[in-house]
């Protein structure tokens, strides 16, 4: 399978399971001919598929929460936002002010028995929202976006325990692919 090849290199199992769901979903919506702006820095996701053909641009860093107007005069065809929205205090100025007809968007799921996700050294990597599922859907259909298709995803099994086992059987991950309104 071609999404296994493209992530061979990738020794995470979460971070590996997730790429691959990832490129899947995003195969299914995108074709290398369209111009996509991926919200955040360069990354060795958004590098491999840049590897195989796909024209993707990155933003530069910023503070979403303050500085939302990502796009300017930049026409993109799809904007991806993959695993970055729980990261905002407020996702929906951001999500509003997208100028692209499609979105990719992938989100942490809020689980019943686990706290957000709070970095003890590393403010940027708290988790502000865990979106349950319906709470995200309507996220974006207040910021203007009609959802066409979701996924969910749970995480891989790599420990013994019944925490691993309650994290394996519940959906972790959620993939939505959006249009503009």
């Amino acid at each position: 399978m071609e999404s296994e090849k493209l992530f061979k290199d990738v020794k995470n199992k979460y971070l590996l399971h997730r790429y691959i769901k990832t490129f899947q979903f995003i195969e299914k919506f995108t074709t290398k001919d369209e111009l996509i702006l991926d919200l955040g820095t360069e990354n060795l996701f958004s590098n491999k598929l840049k590897g195989v053909g796909y024209n993707i641009s990155n933003t530069e860093g910023q503070d979403f929460d303050i500085d939302y107007i990502v796009q300017n005069n930049r026409i993109v065809d799809v904007t991806f936002a993959l695993e970055i929205l729980e990261h905002l205090v407020s996702p929906f100025p951001l999500l509003t002010n997208l100028k692209s007809k499609k979105l990719i968007a992938t989100v942490p799921l809020r689980l019943w028995f686990n706290t957000a996700y709070r970095h003890p050294k590393n403010e940027w990597d708290w988790h502000y929202h865990e979106f349950e599922s319906w709470q995200f859907d309507w996220l974006l259909r207040k910021s203007g976006w009609k959802i066409i298709y979701t996924e969910k995803w749970n995480s891989p099994l790599t420990k013994v325990g019944v925490r691993p086992i309650i994290r394996a059987l519940t959906p972790r991950y959620y993939a939505v692919y959006a249009e503009r309104i």
